[in-house]
């Protein structure tokens, strides 16, 4: 029986090659599109390991597409992720935050624009090889379930789909280990059952920051001042684009002590700098809300909160301050919370919601 028509984001790796497959098997109509993004041929030429979306990924999926006996494309999305992922990751950094370009290519790419696109060519779904599982709860509304691997859980990098999104996604992979996943595409023969994971930034295969944000915006920031919390000018820092909050190493301060990188002042282009102590949090609040589990926030609520993606998880009480601000109340102190990167909330398994990291209080 036809369950309905897919489209499946493959990137050339097995998690989504493998989720094609399975997909196929359970019944689906699948069709196979790796999202082209890169907006220079010539540097992603250069990946040794392609990442997700380089040239290389093309034949890899291409590959595996004909194995699966798929249809196959290549979809066009340079403008979209130039607009929603590029520009936005080099203006974060240079407002003094450390964004998080994947959670932006997710909400606004790999869904978004391809969701749209896909729907637009009669498909019915979209399906991806995160690690995550789609589920509808008994109030009715769609939210995320981690994984069956709690170590490449991914869902805190997709904390931020809307509900029409999720009614129109499918997540096979989530329901098996990684090892489980490698093992499936070895049996089927797929060339890419031993592909490593990409690590870095799809579009900073050096992982230099600081010089694909000079190079890509023409502006070189200005060296300024280490200062302590009080004021204290300690020394000069290389621009501030250089520096994430919790760094330690590449300061070039000597202290007689370790010390980190507190915050982070772009208007007076300042690095604020302190001992291992400041660096703990209390409280931090939050915006560019989006809930799934629940429709809003109307009462305080104690949930885990993750505020990075390797970070475990931490016990909360959460309030809405605002119309678009939630307070985020730890039980215990947490190490580095990072204005631009993502908080996300936890109600066991399942995602409540989350935001964007606008400040912290000790």
């Amino acid at each position: 029986m036809n369950k309905g028509k897919v489209v499946v984001g493959m990137s050339g790796g097995v998690d989504s090659s493998v989720a094609a497959y399975l997909l196929k098997e359970a019944g689906y109509d699948v069709i196979g599109v790796t999202m082209q993004i890169w907006q220079d041929e010539e540097t992603a030429a250069q990946e040794e390991s392609g990442g997700c979306c380089g040239l290389s990924a093309v034949d890899d999926a291409r590959r595996v597409a004909y194995s699966l006996e798929i249809p196959y494309y290549v979809m066009n999305f340079k403008n979209e992720f130039k607009a929603a992922v590029m520009d936005y990751f080099a203006d974060e950094y240079l407002k003094g935050n450390t964004p998080n370009p994947c959670i932006a290519c997710n909400r606004y790419v790999k869904w978004e624009s391809l969701l749209k696109r896909s729907l637009d060519i009669g498909a019915d779904f979209i399906a991806t090889g995160h690690y995550a599982r789609v589920v509808k709860l008994e109030n009715g509304r769609y939210t995320l379930q981690k994984s069956a691997t709690s170590e490449k859980d991914q869902t805190y990098a997709l904390y931020n789909l809307t509900q029409y999104q999720l009614a129109h996604t499918l997540m096979p992979v989530g329901e098996y280990t990684k090892d489980e996943i490698r093992e499936i595409a070895k049996n089927i023969n797929l060339r890419v059952a031993n592909k490593p994971d990409s690590q870095e930034i799809c579009f900073i295969p050096d992982n230099d920051y600081a010089k694909f944000i000079k190079e890509y915006t023409g502006e070189s920031p200005k060296e300024g001042n280490y200062v302590t919390p009080e004021g204290k000018v300690l020394g000069k820092h290389k621009g501030i684009i250089h520096y994430t909050v919790g760094q330690r190493k590449g300061l070039n301060l000597s202290m007689g002590h370790p010390v980190f990188v507190l915050a982070i002042r772009p208007e007076t282009n300042e690095v604020v700098i302190g001992n291992a102590n400041e660096v703990y949090s209390e409280k931090l609040y939050a915006n560019n809300l989006n809930f799934m589990s629940i429709e809003d926030l109307s009462d305080e609520m104690v949930v885990d909160a993750k505020i990075r993606y390797s970070h475990k998880g931490s016990k909360c009480t959460i309030r809405r301050v605002d119309a678009d601000t939630v307070e985020c109340i730890f039980t215990e102190p947490q190490r580095a919370v990072t204005p631009g990167q993502a908080v996300v909330f936890y109600d066991g398994d399942y995602v409540v919601g989350g935001g964007t990291i606008m400040r912290r209080e000790q």
